[in-house]
């Protein structure tokens, strides 16, 4: 692996925070400096956290591997307060929680290696 760049789960990680800027999109605009930060701050974590751990060397590489599994646990909590609150769509969310889930099942297979 000569890159980040190349790792599925940053790439499908990736996938996940547009996927979440789309459907925080429409939340109410009070929600702009609460929820809908919190959301888009938590999803952008994840990539970013394997790309700085991808250039470390060493255990450091998987300390910032859980760093990313656990802004991934903050996004699956913040998904279920959207649900509950009746914000944003339906269809984006049950998108997003399934590549959230996956990404979440990779980053546990990486940590655990």
């Amino acid at each position: 692996m000569s890159t980040y760049r190349e790792l599925t789960v940053w790439q499908k990680s990736l996938d996940l925070v547009v996927l979440v800027y789309r459907f925080t999109q429409k939340f109410p605009v009070q929600e702009q400096y609460g929820l809908t930060s919190q959301m888009r701050r938590a999803a952008v974590s994840i990539p970013s956290n394997i790309a700085e751990g991808s250039r470390r060397r060493g255990k450091d590489i998987r300390h910032f591997l859980v760093i990313a599994f656990a802004s991934g646990s903050e996004l699956e909590t913040q998904f279920e307060v959207s649900k509950r609150l009746e914000y944003g769509d339906k269809v984006l969310r049950n998108e997003a929680g399934s590549l959230l889930d996956e990404v979440m099942r990779m980053l546990n297979k990486m940590i655990n290696s």
